[in-house]
């Protein structure tokens, strides 16, 4: 198999992923922006991944909040978190990523993430010569319905890279399940936090180091 452009996820396969912990403090703190002083701990955990349009009209009901307001503020409550634990050096970027200077085909980044936080790790790391181009999501309600395994965002990444056939790299199940719709074959990176993950659909390949996606990808070229 031949490939024409090799497409990355960012969290977990080039820079750390973020701390639930760091992730439900955020949350809280948007909760107390909001007057809610007495936020369920479910609904907290709940808002950190997976979050549903669904699931902030529950919130709206449950605290009399508007589900624009709440999300708003989880956003930029988030997004500040991600930053000041970037800073912190709480999170930083994997030794391997030195591996993708020497990939041969184009190469695009496609996060769950917010944009502006994959724009501050491409600006951060010097990313930014690596991937000519990348998508996260607005921090909108609407964005939501657009993220991973919707294909949305794969789908733009791989035409501006002038289309053809693609390898997703990523480390969740949502990532490999994303390049089976797309039609992309996919590599799912076993990192310390993702070295147990069950997963219900086989990705293409599965490797530890992003030296073996170079690897597959140069041999494919």
């Amino acid at each position: 198999m031949t490939y024409d452009a090799i497409l990355f996820d960012n969290d977990g396969v080039l820079v750390d992923p973020p701390a639930h912990a760091d992730q439900v403090a955020a949350i809280r703190d948007a909760f107390d922006e909001l007057g809610i002083e007495s936020a369920d701990e479910e609904h907290l955990s709940a808002l950190t991944a997976g979050v549903t349009p669904d699931l902030l009209a529950d919130l709206e009901r449950t605290y009399g909040v508007d589900r624009e307001a709440l999300w708003d503020a989880r956003e930029r409550h988030d997004e500040r978190s991600q930053f000041e634990a970037f800073r912190a050096g709480r999170r930083d970027s994997y030794d391997d990523v030195t591996a993708l200077a020497d990939i041969d085909q184009p190469c695009g980044l496609v996060s769950n993430n917010h944009h502006t936080t994959v724009e501050f790790v491409l600006d951060r790391f010097a990313f930014g010569e690596q991937f000519e181009t990348y998508y996260g999501r607005p921090m909108t309600i609407e964005s939501l319905s657009l993220k991973k395994p919707n294909t949305h965002y794969l789908d733009r990444a791989l035409s501006d890279l002038g289309g053809g056939s693609a390898l997703y790299v990523g480390d969740s199940e949502s990532d490999v399940v994303a390049a089976e719709r797309a039609g992309m074959d996919s590599v799912f990176v076993r990192r310390e936090h993702s070295r147990d993950v069950a997963l219900s659909m086989e990705p293409t390949y599965e490797v530890e180091t992003l030296h073996a996606v170079r690897d597959i990808a140069n041999d494919a070229a």
